[in-house]
C-alpha cells in the first residue's frame, strides 16, 4: 500500500511539475543513481552498479535531448558536459571503475546544486 502512495504522489509530483522543477528532479536522480551505483560497485554489486549507472546514462541522454543548444549562450557549452558525463558514465560502467563513477558524482552533485539555485532564484524574481 505504501508504495501505491508513493508512486501516486510521484506520479502527480511530476505531472504538475514546471520545466525548471522537473530538470532539479532529474539531476537529483542522476545524483542519487550515481551515489546508489558507486556504493553497489564498491560493495561488489556488479549486478546493482550496472542497473543504477544505465539508469543515471538514460537520464542523461533525456537532459541532452531535450536540450536546446542554439537558443542560448551556454547551450554548447552544457551540450559538452552532458556528453562528457555520458562517455564518463558508459566507461565507468564497461570498466566498474569506482574513482571515475566519484568523479562523475562530483560533477554532477554540483550541476544539479547549480540547477536548484537557479530554479530558487527564478521563483522568487517571479
Amino acid at each position: 500500500m505504501t508504495t501505491d502512495v508513493r508512486s501516486a504522489y510521484m506520479n502527480a509530483s511530476i505531472a504538475t511539475a514546471g520545466p525548471a522543477q522537473l530538470l532539479v528532479m532529474l539531476c537529483e536522480r542522476l545524483v542519487l543513481d550515481l551515489e546508489r551505483g558507486l556504493v553497489a560497485l564498491q560493495s561488489g554489486a556488479i549486478d546493482e552498479t550496472n542497473k543504477h549507472l544505465v539508469h543515471a546514462q538514460d537520464i542523461v541522454v533525456e537532459l541532452r535531448s531535450s536540450l536546446r543548444v542554439d537558443d542560448w549562450e551556454g547551450g554548447p557549452g552544457l551540450a559538452s558536459i552532458y556528453d562528457y558525463v555520458h562517455l564518463n558514465l558508459v566507461r565507468a560502467n564497461v570498466t566498474k571503475d569506482a574513482a571515475l563513477v566519484a568523479d562523475t558524482l562530483t560533477l554532477v552533485s554540483e550541476l544539479s546544486r547549480t540547477w536548484r539555485e537557479a530554479a530558487l532564484t527564478a521563483v522568487r524574481v517571479a
